[in-house]
């Protein structure tokens, strides 16, 4: 199998943070006071003005069930968000020959290298694990850290790309 007939694909779901059950109980709560003002004092088009804080309520909500795909094809790694299972977003794109060095998230013998970085984007679980790596690069022109979790098979394939002195897996 040549490196061009390569192709994995991997989901992670983002378990869900203290940050997301505020927004929540925001929603809800925002919600809930729109509809006690709107109902009873704007007769005609209350119902109208609840039914939409509702609705987008729920909508604002569905943006809250995050996963993400990760799709390894001919050295490139694309990283998408589904959000609430239905919605698609491309978040990453980028040669895995690029990458100037990636290890797990805890190894303290590669911290140093990371230091560097401008930016950094988590498309993890957001849960550090056995599976946790981040890896360094040069994307739109900033250094970016960039944390993802890909299994064994992902990391296998990814290795048949980067040199021994890049990736540096956890055993």
């Amino acid at each position: 199998m040549a490196m061009g007939d390569i192709f994995k694909e991997q989901i992670v779901k983002r378990a869900s943070t203290t940050r997301d059950v505020f927004i929540k109980v925001g929603l809800i709560l925002a919600t809930v006071i729109v509809c006690m003002i709107a109902l009873p004092t704007l007769a005609t088009f209350g119902p109208f003005v609840a039914l939409g804080a509702i609705f987008g309520a729920w909508f604002a909500m569905s943006y809250l069930k995050v996963e993400y795909e990760y799709s390894f094809t001919a050295g490139e790694l694309d990283i998408d968000a589904i959000y609430n299972r239905s919605r698609r977003k491309r978040l990453f794109s980028a040669r895995v020959n690029d990458f100037e060095i990636m290890a797990h998230v805890d190894d303290k013998m590669h911290n140093s290298a990371f230091q560097g970085a401008q930016v950094q984007r988590d498309f993890s679980s957001g849960v550090t694990n056995k599976d946790t790596y981040a890896f360094l690069l040069n994307y739109q022109n900033k250094r970016t850290k960039i944390i993802i979790e890909p299994n064994e098979v992902m990391l296998k394939a990814m290795a048949s790309v980067l040199t021994r002195r890049r990736l540096h897996v956890k055993l």
